[in-house]
């Protein structure tokens, strides 16, 4: 009989793109991918170690499922991703719930691992270097099947005091082109529509394989393949907005006009203690700039409230960025410490209260903003892809351009015909219902 496993994976997208690779070996060697943890022998937890809530959601998700081994068919509790990949040892010491334990250079050996610790019931703990970590192969998507995030590079080489992606990850590593288009191919021809691509500084694209910043030239490939209807781009690191990419961004009508632009911060010397450049007056200059070349287009950025030494002036310069810059989505995070990054030996750390109340006093300012911005979008026309059916009211509910997967606002609204996950059709916008909007759709 077949191993059934079952997969837990938490984080961002490019995590939950390594876990898909792992559920396609575990298929490849006959094993059963199964979506009921009552039904599993096996169940992978695939962590997040970004920041400190990230780490104690990943605990509970690892000591939760062991819990199933006390009264259900469950024989193996399989903690894969960066929480594993960090902490390494120390975590399979401490943790002997975890029957395997991979870092991310063993991924490759998922199914080696779940039949040792099933049928063996062998404890297997192994982490190989950072860099044997595969970017290719087959993927099973854990999303709904029209979309898909589409991982271009693996790493960060940009060094920011409060991040610990470069030690978790390693340095940044692009992917071939010829073999991201293929992919990308692959993923049409099995339905999916849109793609959002992603890195963990996705702008910087080529530059270490190809000598030159090179999404521009992938974004146009990506545009070639027909099945394709939206490409979307993630995670652009502020100081490689090329004029080239926004031309690309204006020119291809399959690019949604949508730009992740995570600035962190606008005061000039908080910039620099993350090891970041720029100042207020250059990121606004950069987002007037996009939105002159890109018409119509939505930035969305997240921020880091309370880093060590950030004095009240500082974080009054914030607030009044966001309701100058008008950011359609942003996010707000407080500074969280991280171990061996170097802004956790600064001086001026702030007590967690102080952090947490303007990470909350930012995200009010954005709603306001939010509620100025949907106003605008009354009476206009969007399309919308279609993503399911809210049970109480029975409305469809969606993603426009404006929205990514997962982390942005919902477009709910009625419609004469049934829709199928996947369409898109076009809505007429009537009202705003807090970050959402609700509307109908029209004949197109």
């Amino acid at each position: 009989m077949a191993i059934k496993v079952g997969m837990i994976s938490l984080g961002c997208s490019k995590n939950q793109v390594d876990g898909e690779k792992m559920l396609a070996l575990l298929r490849q060697e006959g094993m059963e991918i199964c979506p009921n943890a009552e039904e599993c022998d096996a169940i992978i937890v695939n962590t997040c170690g970004f920041i400190e809530d990230a780490k104690k959601e990943s605990l509970e998700a690892i000591f939760e499922t062991s819990q199933l081994k006390k009264k259900g068919r469950l024989k193996s509790v399989v903690v894969t991703g960066c929480l594993a990949e960090r902490y390494r040892q120390e975590l399979a010491d401490e943790i002997p719930e975890a029957d395997v334990v991979l870092g991310i250079g063993s991924n490759h050996r998922i199914a080696e691992a779940v039949r040792r610790a099933v049928e063996e019931k062998k404890r297997v703990v192994s982490f190989g270097h950072k860099e044997d970590l595969s970017l290719e192969g087959d993927r099973i998507l854990a999303n709904a099947p029209y979309y898909a995030y589409l991982k271009v590079a693996e790493g960060c080489s940009n060094r920011c005091s409060f991040c610990a992606i470069p030690l978790i990850r390693g340095d940044f590593r692009s992917r071939r082109m010829e073999d991201i288009v293929a992919e990308a191919r692959m993923l049409a021809d099995r339905g999916v529509k849109e793609l959002n691509v992603v890195a963990q500084d996705t702008t910087r694209y080529g530059d270490d394989l190809y000598g030159k910043l090179m999404l521009p030239e992938l974004l146009r490939q990506l545009c070639r393949i027909e099945k394709i209807h939206w490409v979307r781009i993630l995670y652009c690191y502020p100081d490689r907005v090329t004029d080239e990419l926004l031309d690309v961004m204006r020119e291809e009508e399959k690019i949604v006009k949508y730009m992740d632009i995570p600035i962190q911060h606008v005061n000039g010397r908080i910039l620099a203690a993350m090891n970041r450049r720029g100042d207020e007056a250059s990121l606004k200059a950069l987002c007037r700039h996009i939105r002159e070349k890109v018409p119509g287009v939505v930035l969305r950025t997240t921020l880091i409230a309370g880093l060590p030494g950030e004095t009240e002036e500082d974080f009054e310069e914030l607030c009044r960025a966001v309701e100058e810059i008008r950011f359609e989505r942003l996010g707000c995070f407080s500074y969280s410490v991280e171990e061996d990054t170097p802004a956790a030996g600064m001086e001026g750390q702030l007590d967690e209260e102080v952090k947490r109340r303007r990470a909350d006093v930012v995200m009010e300012v954005q709603q306001r903003v939010a509620q100025s911005v949907n106003e605008g979008f009354l009476g206009r026309t969007f399309e919308v892809a279609v993503e399911g059916t809210d049970p109480e009211t029975g409305r469809y509910f969606g993603r426009s351009y404006m929205d990514a997967p997962d982390i942005d606002t919902r477009v709910y609204f009625t419609s004469r015909r049934r829709l199928q996950a996947g369409d898109f059709v076009p809505v007429k916008v009537t009202a705003s219902e807090g970050y959402d909007l609700a509307g109908e759709e029209v004949e197109a």
